[in-house]
This record gives C-alpha cells, sequence and structure tokens, in this order.
C-alpha cells in the first residue's frame, strides 16, 4: 500500500471530510457526553463495513474495521468535545450554540480520523489485521479516554478474543505552525497537569490590630515567592517543572483580616517520577512555612492527565510517512517537550504509540503570529485535513503491513 496513493485517496473525498468538519463545528458539545457529534460520525460512516462499539460511561465510539487477513490490531483516535468559550471567528459555519466552541481542534480530529477509516475501508481486503478508530469525547480534562479504557471498549488486557491493540496514533492540529509540516519526538511530548489547592489557616481579626491575630495573607504571600525558588533550586532546568499559581483567594473587606487565605494553580511535570517529587516537595514547603508562622497549612492536589510520552519506534513510523507524504523535511522533530496536556496519555500508558502535530495555518501566511489553541479566533486552513486523514491511515496501514519497521 502506497502511501501517495492514501494520498490521493484523501484527496478525492476532501469535500466529504470538510463538511464532517463544518457540521461538528456548527453545533460543539461538551464534555463526555457528545451524542450529536457521535451520530454525525456515525451517519457519514454508516456504509462502511465497519462494527461499532459504545459503553456506559460515555457517548464515545469505536469503530473496527477487520482486514482480508488476520494479524495485528492498531488504534487510531480522534476527540470529539468542545470548549466552554464563545466563538468570534465570523466562519459561516461558526458555532450556532453560545458559549460554546471547537477552539482546540477537536472538529478537525473527527473528521481527519472519519476520513482515515473510509480510505482505509476501500482498501480492506489488502489489510492483514484490524484497525479500531476510537471517537472519544471529554478530552478537555473530563478523562475520556479513561473512561473508554476502563469499560473495554479498546480491548481488554485479560481478553483473549480481544486484547488492546499493539500500537495506537493520534493526530492534533496546531494553528500557529507551518501549513502541512507534521511533528513530534521520541519521549515527553507534553506535560501531566495537576491543580494544587493550599489553605492557609490563620485566625482573622481588625486589620488595625494585626498583632492580636494570625494573619494568612502573608503567609500565603510568602509561599507564593517560595514556590519560584522551590522550582528554580530543586529541580533540573534540563526537564522542565512548571508551578503557576494562578488564584489567591482571601477576605471580605479591605479592614478585616481573614481567618484563611487560599491558593490554587497548575503543576506540569514531564514523568512520572517528577510528578510525585513536585507534590513532596510543595507539601513540605507550605507546611513548613505555615508552622514557621505559628500556622497551619492544608496542601490537596487534583490529579489530572499524566504525561504523554511517545513511543521512539512510533515516531521513526511517523517520520518515515510524513516524508512519504510530503517529501523530506516534511517531518519536524521537536527539540522540547510543550508544556500542555492531552488524555491521549491514558492510551499511550496502555499502547506504544504517539501523539503528533499538524501545521494547519494557511500556507504562505506568517504562522508565528496565528491565532493558537484555545483561542476565541482560532482558525484552520481546511487544505491540510486530506493529508491529515492520509497521514493516520497510512501509519495504520504500514503498522499493519510491517510492524515498527
Amino acid at each position: 500500500m502506497m502511501t501517495d496513493s492514501l494520498l490521493q485517496d484523501a484527496r478525492a473525498i476532501s469535500d466529504r471530510i470538510v463538511s464532517l468538519r463544518r457540521a461538528i463545528h456548527a453545533e460543539p458539545e461538551l464534555g463526555l457526553d457528545t451524542p450529536r457529534t457521535r451520530d454525525k460520525v456515525r451517519a457519514d460512516l454508516a456504509d462502511l463495513p465497519l462494527e461499532w462499539a459504545e459503553g456506559p460511561s460515555t457517548t464515545g465510539a469505536v469503530a473496527t474495521l477487520k482486514g482480508s487477513r488476520p494479524g495485528p490490531a492498531v488504534l487510531l483516535r480522534g476527540d470529539m468535545d468542545a470548549l466552554p468559550m464563545q466563538e468570534e471567528t465570523g466562519l459561516d459555519f461558526a458555532s450556532g450554540i453560545s458559549g460554546r466552541m471547537h477552539a482546540c481542534g477537536h472538529d478537525t480530529h473527527t473528521a481527519m480520523l472519519a476520513g482515515a477509516a473510509r480510505i482505509l475501508s476501500a482498501r480492506r481486503e489488502e489489510l492483514a489485521g484490524e484497525v479500531r478508530f476510537m471517537f472519544q469525547p471529554g478530552e478537555e480534562g473530563f478523562h475520556g479516554a479513561r473512561f473508554m479504557l476502563e469499560d473495554g471498549l479498546l480491548g481488554g488486557e485479560g481478553d483473549v478474543d480481544r486484547p488492546l491493540p499493539e500500537a495506537a496514533f493520534a493526530l492534533h492540529i496546531m494553528p500557529n505552525a507551518p501549513h502541512g509540516v507534521i511533528g513530534s519526538r521520541p519521549g515527553a511530548l507534553l506535560a501531566a497537569a495537576d491543580m494544587v489547592r493550599i489553605a492557609v489557616m490563620g485566625r482573622g481579626g481588625h486589620a488595625s490590630m494585626p498583632h492580636d491575630t494570625l494573619d494568612p495573607v502573608p503567609v500565603a504571600c510568602e509561599i507564593v515567592g517560595a514556590i519560584q525558588t522551590l522550582v528554580t533550586r530543586r529541580f533540573e532546568a534540563a526537564e522542565a517543572v512548571v508551578v503557576t499559581i494562578t488564584q489567591l483567594d482571601a477576605g471580605s473587606a479591605h479592614n478585616i483580616i481573614p481567618d484563611e487565605a487560599v491558593l490554587t494553580g497548575t503543576i506540569r511535570t514531564l514523568s512520572p517520577g517528577k510528578r510525585k517529587a513536585v507534590q513532596a516537595a510543595l507539601r513540605q514547603l507550605a507546611e513548613g512555612i505555615a508552622k514557621a508562622h505559628a500556622m497551619e497549612a492544608e496542601v490537596t492536589f487534583t490529579e489530572g492527565f499524566p504525561p504523554t510520552l511517545n513511543d521512539p519506534r512510533a515516531i521513526d513510523l511517523g517520520e518515515k510517512v510524513a516524508n512519504e507524504l510530503g517529501g523530506p523535511g516534511a517531518f519536524l522533530r521537536m527539540d522540547h517537550p510543550i508544556m500542555g496536556a492531552e488524555d491521549f496519555s491514558y492510551v499511550l500508558q496502555k499502547i506504544p504509540g504517539a501523539m503528533y502535530f499538524l501545521g494547519v495555518a494557511a500556507e504562505g501566511d506568517d504562522w508565528s503570529r496565528c491565532c493558537g489553541l484555545h483561542s476565541s479566533r482560532m482558525m484552520v486552513d481546511e487544505k491540510v485535513l486530506p493529508k491529515g486523514a492520509a497521514f493516520l491511515a497510512a501509519c495504520a496501514a504500514r503498522y499493519l503491513a510491517r510492524g515498527w519497521d
């Protein structure tokens, strides 16, 4: 199966891919409940020889394409949910629902995955093995991938008849990246994202008599400053650690010292080991500073997605596929991870594979000045979408034919 012919196949159905993307974009859904988006996908692919499965926890669905001969299983994933924000693009097919927008490109991910399903279905006789197309809700902080794994939709580790796939691939658009360039890196691609909450508990009173109180506000401020020292002096710069305090909530009036001051923020780390170490260090720091001022600090963590860790073999495979699609230089090996987070990380904890980025800035534009992900004015050059569909299809086809070679 030649990669260039897959690209031709994708271009032949370009209008269909774009039409599905626009239909999804105009009617965005949030969280784990995306039934209209799922139904649009199922209707678009209804004529294909796919076996569908859904689970009890989400509106996610997995479509399985079985090749003509036995072989391994490979997973391709696209996410379906939008963001709770107002769209300001002015597009003809802009969101028709106030306060919702596909500002992270999940509409394009779903449409490209549906395109890959159509391309590969037309070549079913050439496939040895099966491809599972994962249409996933709840990526934007709702752990949709984890729920679909727990529901057994991707296969079961102890299921002899349907074990987990042997490889997994996902594609994420990047609006402020060069047109059509595909990029990724081995190892850490994206960070773990956890929330920290630090409550400093003192004793309030009149602001004119602070000596009669235990004022938690300066202690909370001291903790914020000390966190910056902790990050730069306790953790090596070679593996990035980010701790950002974004909220300080305290007090109800200008002349009242409150009983409590609460800090909240985000923690970004690139490995499971650093994730644990940062949490332990933050707890020690906050409790120690509070104790030095005769107060207490209560530190709680809400764990988000784990780090997205790519298998080096999958990066090699993706580079070969990208260069076959676009010629030498079509694949960018990224020097550094990005400190954002992705719940495809749950899949990569169980299945070797990789996530890649696809540049969707308009050809000729200064891509560095384009609005980025999660912007209310984020735009996509739809001419790139067939390439994304062909890339996903080619990754699956190559793995089924040659494994990691």
